[in-house]
């Protein structure tokens, strides 16, 4: 009787153990099993179960001080406008470059790209953030490090020419910067440079702090700073339909194939991306690499609605999400709203200036990444002109769920 037990006994633990290890297989399986629609691969929301580990160490860590992060006093606000390239994130950043209240950079960590070429966009995150936290901190010493010269002024900004604070007095006295209006490049070209100490001295006058940016990947990466009692780091971050972006990025594919190769190569390591790195029509290299990019951008804001979605209430209320479409048809109203978040008031200037922007004669421009004028509703909708039916429904099949998540309709390619 006993030895019968004991076999059973002996039966149960071994199945059991049997099951335990092919479970993992099984879920390992599963998550590696693509969803095939129409010949392309879906994509599945990413690393779910990393941000959730990511939140909850953080809440074991310093609970009491990120829940009270929300509600201190600060003295100062730093927000970082998130993007991608071609999302219409220029605009979005001059609506704060234009406002008396804020000291704006526009994409600062475009030197270090530059100077770490080819270094993978991976692999440049943490710099990327150590720049931010010098830069919000007024420290723009880091700048030296990717000038090759430890005697750089205002002109080694990236984005200078059109930088209200450094055209403006007591910088230059070509502009005044309560005055609301485009600063143009060959006006502010005749400004003398000035040392980096002068323009940190600037920086810490301002109660807003803005920089706009396509370089951070992966909100998680900016999780320390937001959690930094001295930044206290809002997010403000941009969305566009990704077949307006595919169509702008290709429209300006040469300008941007290096980074698009640099984005491409922090996902080597993987065998989707490895393919995508090899493109099989050589004769059209910067326009594959360009494309192939997308696929990882839309990867990328799944990865970052997850976390943000998994999120504590102290980081939701540090972030807000903004449409370009909702940005250029409702432009008032989403001014209001960006400038509440950011405690600045909207004047009736500002007001006349977006209404302004959005409301000009076209959309085509030699000059894509020149801040201008622009018909809003041509620029949302000049995809449909200009991208054949494969390559929407390309954007379409590998963007799916970015789609889904953001209530871009599909389009029906059997009415054109």
């Amino acid at each position: 009787m006993k030895r019968r037990l004991q076999k059973k006994y002996i039966i149960l633990i071994l199945g059991y153990s049997v099951a335990l290890l092919l479970i993992p297989y099984v879920l390992d399986y599963r998550s590696k099993s693509p969803h095939i629609k129409d010949g392309y691969q879906q994509q599945k929301c990413p690393d779910l179960e990393s941000t959730i580990a990511l939140w909850s160490s953080i809440r074991s860590a310093n609970s009491t001080e990120a829940e009270d992060s929300g509600n201190r006093s600060q003295s100062r606000t730093h927000i970082y406008l998130h993007a991608t390239w071609r999302t219409g994130s220029s605009f979005l950043g001059e609506l704060f470059n234009q406002h008396p209240d804020v000291f704006y950079l526009y994409e600062p960590m475009w030197n270090m790209w530059q100077a770490l070429y080819p270094g993978d966009a991976g692999s440049l995150q943490g710099a990327v953030r150590d720049m931010m936290n010098s830069l919000f901190r007024c420290d723009f010493s880091v700048l030296k490090l990717y000038a090759g010269s430890s005697n750089v002024s205002t002109s080694f900004i990236f984005g200078w020419k059109t930088n209200k604070v450094i055209c403006s007095e007591p910088l230059c006295n070509a502009y005044k910067k309560h005055e609301i209006g485009l600063v143009q490049g060959d006006v502010c070209s005749k400004c003398q440079p000035k040392d980096l100490r002068e323009l940190e001295k600037e920086c810490k006058k301002y109660p807003v702090m803005v920089i706009k940016d396509v370089r951070v990947l992966d909100l998680a990466v900016l999780v320390p700073l937001m959690r930094d009692p001295a930044i206290n780091l809002q997010i403000v971050q941009l969305f566009r339909d990704p077949r307006a972006v595919h169509n702008s990025r290709l429209k300006s594919k040469l300008a941007l194939v290096k980074e698009s190769i640099q984005v491409l190569r922090s996902k080597k390591q993987s065998e989707k991306y490895k393919r995508l790195l090899v493109p099989s029509n050589r004769v059209h290299r910067a326009e594959n690499y360009v494309s192939s990019a997308m696929e990882l951008i839309c990867d990328n804001w799944l990865n970052d609605m997850s976390l943000v979605l998994n999120a504590p209430p102290w980081v939701k209320r540090n972030y807000i999400r903004v449409k370009y479409e909702d940005l250029v048809l409702k432009p008032v109203d989403e001014l209001q709203r960006l400038y509440r978040f950011a405690n600045l008031t909207l004047s009736p200037a500002m007001e006349k200036f977006v209404m302004n922007m959005t409301r000009g004669r076209g959309y085509s421009s030699d000059k894509p990444f020149l801040i201008s004028s622009r018909d809003a509703k041509e620029a949302i909708f000049a995809w449909r002109e200009r991208l054949n039916v494969e390559q929407v429904k390309q954007v379409e099949a590998y963007c799916s769920e970015v789609m889904r998540q953001l209530d871009y309709q599909k389009r029906n390619m059997d009415k054109t």
